[in-house]
């Protein structure tokens, strides 16, 4: 009977899942509240969202074996991260399911300088896309910590999009 129970139930998770994902694998909406997080950078300071209100905040996920996120990282280092570090803005790189030395050869080689946080579980990924959805992944939060724009794979049009999105958000 328990087994009959934890079927169900793991199969009523997986429908739910399924059911509020949009068609890029996201569980979050522009609009929505960021869910509580608490990110762990490498210089071992601890953020919460909380803490991130009045920041423009954008959440990019990432890995070393990502060939997308390789050719994305770049661009946010010199459009996004350079362009806005000095204003209420913040870019954190988000590490999924890689150790430390990884992630650390990882951002030195792509050569960016934005803050990183490990998510070695994939938890934090977890509140925002589905199970097993992919990187890259842009999520902007305003300044009241809402979600204002997410984008998924790195195409130039939707990059300057979410550039626009935060030189408005910064303007509020």
């Amino acid at each position: 009977m328990r087994k009959i129970i934890l079927i169900l139930l793991t199969f009523l998770s997986f429908h739910t899942f399924a059911q509020n994902m949009d068609e890029r694998g996201y569980i979050v909406r522009e609009g929505e509240k960021a869910p509580s997080f608490e990110l762990n950078l490498l210089s071992g300071e601890t953020l919460t969202n909380d803490m991130l209100l009045g920041k423009v905040v954008v959440l990019q996920f990432t890995a070393s074996w990502c060939s997308v996120c390789r050719k994305e990282m770049p661009h946010l280092e010199s459009e996004v991260w350079q362009q806005f570090k000095d204003d209420d803005f913040l870019l954190i790189g988000i590490d999924l399911k890689e150790d430390e030395a990884t992630t650390r050869a990882f951002i030195k080689t792509i050569g960016t300088t934005y803050p990183v946080a490990l998510d070695l579980e994939g938890s934090l990924f977890n509140l925002f896309a589905g199970p097993k959805q992919g990187v890259t992944r842009n999520i902007v939060i305003d300044k009241t910590g809402a979600i204002s724009f997410l984008t998924r794979l790195y195409e130039r049009e939707e990059f300057e999009e979410m550039i626009s999105v935060i030189e408005l958000e910064l303007k509020k």
